[in-house]
């Protein structure tokens, strides 16, 4: 009875077209769960440190606090950086890249345990950083686990760890549109449905499980009537709107650029990595009691932490008109209020993160952005052009345009905006903007904020997404040929009988130790059969190619590729990590096992 079930069910999941992956649907579901409730046990207590920060307000030692909380979070960091070691190649999103690219989506515990408790220190205590981050590698490492309890295999893998990262955006933003093509735009850069199917299910089920919970509507609530008191998106905006693309676009390329020298400069120091954190929280609270001391309001600097009660104070529209609602206030203190926040905000979250500090830098580009816009939409207003918009509709079109400046992922930043601030009359502007910015950022800076580091370690991103199918696979997948050896001391008469009695073309060379030392490739041997006379008296030694690279058996296809592309020959042996031979893969074999991948992801 019970198999004859189990044989029903099986039929009906066929009909429905799931195949034999249908599993990854309620594992989906299950990662959903799980990083909707780690999502409220994550932002719980970054906004009860919010609330603290608040009550603080007005207190004779709040400089101390400026000064000292973010010393105290970077002494946590390190100590949680020194205890609990875990490979990472950056922030935390570059770190998941990395592993979706070179480790076959693998993470380690330790790095989500570690990226848990580090942001929530760093990010409390005053430091320049954002939510989105951390819960994007905590996700990821729940996606990643989950794939290797169930031995889902590495086309798979992908897949939850995707499951997981989209899961927690959606859950810290409450956008569960932005959080799948977050994952599917940057981490796996792939559209395919098998892949996006069980990311909408995990995002859909972690927002709905967060929003039970906390019940939290849009993150940043702007008020109606800035959006129905005339004002539309018309073509004749569209220079205006330019204008705030290129302006984000270029703040958003200076934005990498000093995130990039910020790394370089910590670890010119030579300190030891845990300790770099410390070093930049001092440097943090310097800025932080610095702009405390000069300022007239004796509250915490608007700059640290996430910079969400900053973006509250630049979407309202009290920031800009006075109480009559309909006369800007004083126009040099707006402008040097949003430049100066935009800035330093800038400068304090390279140090933060370039450090070592634990946080996400979606939300930083999102002040920057909605400081930057604020000020261009304040500018055009006070010139008198377009008086029924207001400068709220240049600062929401900023965040969308910096974040996609910054991560070169302009689709990402228009919904993510779009969903935190549920405004939808804006879309057009966002869009505009949003690529307008993507190019400028791409040709002032190649790297985006989350690929800087990843170009230095040689990884690179294929613009098409069909390149995460040889990603997906390793040599394991691949049929390898089993190799003609011969050693470094036989005569080169030895190839042409081999040649002649087993048609081989390509030989590999083994050392005394039967190790491999080289290859004798069919070009080389056919040069040498010019001088066919000659054969006799040389050695394989003579006509073999020590330069060509060797194939691990754990790297993904695309590596292998450009190594084949890279020497321009037909095959390269395989070996293990002592040079043990294990077999000899052709490009034409890596080709048929791409295009038959190909098929199966159609």
């Amino acid at each position: 009875m019970k198999k004859r079930t189990v044989v029903r069910l099986r039929r009906l999941v066929l009909k429905l077209g799931f195949e034999q992956d249908w599993y990854l649907y309620l594992v989906a579901t299950l990662i959903g769960l799980v990083m909707g409730h780690a999502a409220v046990a994550f932002i719980l207590p970054l906004r009860e440190i919010e609330g603290l920060a608040e009550s603080t307000k007005g207190s004779e030692m709040l400089w101390a606090i400026v000064l000292g909380a973010p010393i105290l979070g970077g002494v946590i960091t390190g100590i949680l950086i020194a205890l609990l070691k875990a490979e990472g190649v950056g922030p935390g999103v570059t770190s998941v890249m990395y592993a979706v690219q070179r480790k076959k989506g693998m993470l380690p515990w330790k790095l989500g345990i570690r990226k848990w408790l580090a942001s929530t220190a760093t990010i409390g205590s005053g430091g320049s950083a954002g939510a989105e981050g951390p819960i994007v590698t905590i996700g990821a490492v729940v996606g990643s686990w989950v794939a290797r309890v169930l031995g889902v295999g590495s086309q798979h893998t992908g897949t939850l760890l995707g499951c997981g990262a989209a899961a927690g955006i959606a859950s810290v933003f409450n956008a569960p549109i932005a959080g799948i093509f977050f994952v599917m735009e940057l981490l796996l850069r792939d559209f395919s449905l098998k892949t996006f199917t069980p990311i909408v299910i995990a995002a859909v089920v972690s927002s709905a499980t967060t929003q039970g919970v906390l019940g939290d509507a849009a993150l940043f609530d702007v008020s109606d009537q800035y959006f129905h008191d005339g004002g539309s998106f018309s073509v004749y905006q569209l220079p205006v709107y330019l204008l705030l693309g290129l302006c984000c676009g270029a703040i958003g390329a200076l934005f990498v650029k000093c995130l990039s020298f910020s790394e370089r400069a910590f670890a010119a120091t030579r300190l030891p990595v845990a300790c770099r954190p410390i070093l930049g929280a001092v440097i943090l609270g310097i800025i932080g009691l610095t702009v405390f001391w000069l300022g007239t309001s004796k509250s915490v600097p608007a700059f640290y932490g996430n910079g969400y009660p900053a973006i509250k104070t630049i979407l309202n529209p009290a920031t800009y008109y006075s109480e009559a609602g309909n006369e800007l206030v004083n126009a040099s203190a707006i402008l040097w209020g949003l430049l100066g926040l935009a800035a330093i905000k800038l400068i304090a979250t390279s140090v933060t993160v370039g450090s070592g500090g634990a946080g996400g830098l979606f939300a930083p580009s999102l002040l920057i952005g909605s400081a930057t816009g604020g000020c261009v939409g304040y500018v055009i207003h006070l010139c008198g052009f377009f008086p029924e918009t207001s400068p709220i509709y240049f600062a929401l079109v900023g965040m969308a345009a910096t974040v996609a400046a910054t991560t070169h992922a302009p689709l990402t930043a228009i919904l993510i905006v779009y969903e935190v601030t549920q405004s939808y009359e804006l879309i057009l502007p966002l869009m505009f903007a949003a690529v307008v910015s993507t190019v400028v950022a791409r040709f002032v800076c190649k790297e985006s904020v989350y690929t800087y580091k990843l170009s230095q370690l040689g990884v690179r991103l294929g613009a098409m997404s069909d390149l995460t199918v040889l990603r997906r696979l390793t040599p394991a997948d691949v049929t390898i040929s089993k190799p003609v050896l011969v050693s470094t001391q036989e005569s080169a008469q030895r190839l042409v009988e081999l040649m002649e009695s087993q048609g081989a073309s390509d030989f590999v060379v083994t050392d005394a130790h039967q190790k491999y030392s080289g290859m004798v490739t069919s070009e080389d041997l056919r040069s040498a059969l010019v001088y066919r006379e000659a054969i006799p008296l040389l050695q394989v030694s003579e006509l073999q190619r020590s330069d060509l690279p060797t194939i691990q058996m754990d790297e993904p296809l695309d590596v292998v590729l450009d190594k084949f592309s890279k020497k321009d020959v037909r095959s390269l042996a395989v070996v293990n990590s002592q040079d043990v031979i294990l077999g000899l893969m052709t490009r034409g074999a890596l080709m048929k096992r791409y295009q038959e991948a190909l098929d199966e992801d159609g």
